[in-house]
């Protein structure tokens, strides 16, 4: 299985062979005594590069999942072994940290003071391939997706709110903003790149209406983008939690379809302990009604 997917990954037997430190004919007779096992063609071996078979692309799949489940279990019985500490990757899109994930840290490392818990700032495309990869446990993102092998739970939709300078004449009335109103702005819009993104989303919701913003700039990162907001350098359309300059004006977007998924994600099948501990701290957290949920009631008027 580990030759097979390192064939897949690299696209070449000789590639691969170097980095399973073996020769290219018997990794290629590994690789076709799993085919046998199977009874299905995994690898298009007649192209250049290899190409993987539909069933390829599923076992390569489901064989990234059961290595990293191996290794999981490898380090669990070394860590109950020598009693050392167990560690637990979190990949996180920024605006996450303005709502409940750093509380839900907090919380799970209180409960599981002998868990260490690992942050990493990725796009929510990233994360579905660092959880297939390994490289993480769970993603909190804002994209949905469509891979099969990764689990997804919508926690919330928040309301999106539109960012702007207090100069603004959108600013002058107390009062939600319709979202046609963007068609006459300069949209700032986040983050630049990777794509797809939550910059996709915003463009995405405006699109389905058919409104065209006069001018769209695209920044890196969230607080580049309220900062040209605070210059007067456009208006920006953020989730709700994402309020962060006390210098700026926000409007709650007047309308329902105006939202931005938190989406918790994980592999498929994957039924470690800590995706189950961390559904129920975020249920526990959700009941106390925290301030980052219940952040409506200035932008009701």
């Amino acid at each position: 299985m580990r030759y097979f997917v390192a064939v897949a990954t690299t696209r070449n037997f000789t590639r691969a062979a170097e980095q399973m430190h073996i020769a290219q004919p018997p990794l290629s007779r590994q690789i076709q005594q799993l085919e046998d096992e199977l009874g299905v063609q995994l690898i298009q071996r007649n192209s250049r590069p290899v190409r993987l078979t539909e069933a390829g692309r599923l076992v390569y799949e489901q064989a990234l999942q059961v290595l990293h489940r191996v290794e999981q279990m490898k380090n669990a019985a070394r860590q109950v072994g020598s009693n050392h500490r167990q560690s637990i990757s979190v990949g996180y899109v920024a605006s996450t940290l303005y709502g409940g994930l750093p509380v839900m840290v907090r919380m799970l490392r209180q409960r599981y003071p002998h868990t260490d818990v690992h942050l990493v700032e990725l796009g929510s495309i990233q994360q579905i391939h660092e959880l297939k990869s390994g490289r993480i446990d769970l993603g909190f993102g804002r994209l949905r997706t469509n891979d099969s092998s990764v689990s997804r739970t919508v926690l919330s939709e928040e309301r999106l709110v539109l960012a702007m300078a207090p100069s603004s004449p959108l600013a002058a009335e107390n009062r939600r903003i319709n979202l046609q109103t963007v068609a006459d702005q300069r949209l700032i819009v986040y983050p630049k790149e990777p794509r797809p993104s939550y910059a996709d989303h915003v463009l995405g919701l405006l699109h389905d209406q058919g409104i065209q913003p006069a001018e769209i700039h695209e920044v890196r990162e969230l607080q580049a983008a309220l900062g040209l907001v605070a210059a007067e350098m456009g208006v920006c359309i953020v989730p709700t939690a994402a309020r962060l300059r006390t210098d700026l004006v926000y409007r709650l977007i007047d309308d329902e379809r105006a939202t931005s998924p938190i989406i918790l994600s994980h592999r498929l099948n994957d039924d470690s302990w800590y995706i189950a501990a961390v559904k129920q701290l975020i249920a526990e957290m959700y009941a106390q009604n925290p301030p980052f949920i219940s952040h409506l009631g200035s932008l009701e008027a």
